[in-house]
């Protein structure tokens, strides 16, 4: 049974402008497109590449001009197509390239106590119950308000760090500078319909769901749209030297279902409160829904977008820049007291309004196939396309 709805547009999806790849199995590669009405336009022959599209000025302009090409497949055929390896069909890719996939933490007050507990509990889950009940009677409620870097930040970090209370993760929750790392090698994302991978060596874990901000060469927040940062709980909770350990793996990063451009009255301001809903369907019945609501975000989207790209850093081919999550899973799956963790076959439908609804399905990351089209396998496949055009 195909667990992936074709329902995967925004609620306004005749307006956006919404750009994306698919995997085309007669060229045998990826090819840009872009959504019009029920179908996928073909965007390759203009544009080779999404970082090549969102380098220009007027990219929702363009997009909405060249997207008459006679190539073209039906959407619902495509997302239909759940992919766990055959590339024999179409199905949709992660909508970025070559853009670097950077990711910020730690952005949302009640995520950053969830870090602070891993990190107590030196990620073991039988001990989060005791430890979350510890961290909250120390912080008494008192930092939703406190803005990340100010005077009443400082001094709430010297008031925990007397009870003995410290955590690295209170200096990027509460500190001047926020936490961004990458995410994942260029190219590694998966997109809407594929596996998400969990591996053998972790035993807490969940999803995080998340806006991702999609930035030109330039610094330019271009358009926006959803991911799941994969999250391996036990590793980083050992250390957050782990935190590679914990983010990077086979499928662990997903991007989707599309990218939409800012156009119109769909601006950056447009995020700024959006809600972005989480619901994991296990294969036994189980049911978990959270959300994540950019509304408590505690730093703006420019700050973060600043610390990743500047005279410090240049990206020259863009990145994708995911921005944290209010969402921390502390509902119990099995024995009381255990909290959250992914089962193989779990369904993780991450939607919002304006950026539609990326699924995936949990997989046991050893057991996926492998990634093995990457910067090298891009190009060559680019290379024979303009021959053939």
């Amino acid at each position: 049974m195909n667990t992936v709805s074709p329902s995967i547009l925004p609620s306004d999806g005749t307006e956006a402008v919404l750009i994306g790849r698919m995997w085309d199995p007669i060229s045998n590669g990826p090819r840009v497109v872009a959504v019009s009405e029920d179908m996928l336009v073909d965007l390759t022959q203009t544009f080779s590449t999404v970082s090549e599209l969102l380098d220009n000025d007027n990219a929702a302009e363009l997009v909405r001009q060249t997207a008459e090409s006679p190539l073209r497949w039906k959407l619902a055929d495509v997302v239909h197509n759940r992919h766990s390896g055959d590339r024999s069909v179409p199905f949709l890719l992660a909508p970025i390239d070559l853009q670097v996939i950077k990711a910020c933490g730690v952005t949302f007050v009640e995520s950053m106590i969830e870090r602070v507990i891993e990190e107590r509990c030196g990620g073991d889950l039988n001990r989060a119950a005791e430890v979350r009940e510890s961290v909250n009677r120390a912080l008494d409620g008192g930092l939703a308000s406190l803005r990340p870097g100010s005077v009443q930040a400082q001094e709430a970090k010297k008031i925990l760090a007397a009870q003995g209370m410290w955590s690295q993760y209170l200096e990027v929750g509460l500190g001047p500078d926020p936490e961004v790392f990458t995410k994942g090698p260029v190219l590694s994302a998966v997109g809407h319909g594929s596996g998400v991978g969990i591996p053998g060596f972790s035993s807490w874990n969940n999803p995080e769901p998340e806006l991702v901000l999609i930035v030109d060469s330039s610094g330019q927040v271009k358009g926006a749209t959803l991911g799941n940062d994969v999250n391996l709980r036990d590793v980083e909770g050992r250390s957050a030297l782990l935190l590679g350990m914990a983010k990077d793996n086979n499928a662990s990063c997903a991007v989707g279902p599309f990218i939409r451009l800012f156009h119109g009255d769909f601006t950056v301001e447009s995020l700024r409160a959006e809600e972005i809903s989480l619901t994991v369907d296990g294969p036994e019945g189980y049911k978990l829904e959270g959300r994540n609501s950019l509304a408590h975000i505690s730093r703006p989207f420019e700050e973060l977008v600043g610390a990743a790209h500047g005279r410090h850093h240049q990206y020259p081919d863009g990145f994708a820049l995911f921005t944290g999550t209010l969402f921390a899973p502390t509902q119990d799956r099995d024995a009381e007291g255990l909290g959250f963790t992914h089962r193989t076959g779990d369904v993780v439908t991450i939607s919002s309004a304006q950026l539609g609804t990326l699924v995936n399905h949990v997989r046991k990351t050893e057991e996926m196939e492998p990634w093995t089209f990457g910067i090298r396998e891009l190009f060559k496949y680019l290379t024979a396309v303009e021959k053939v055009g």
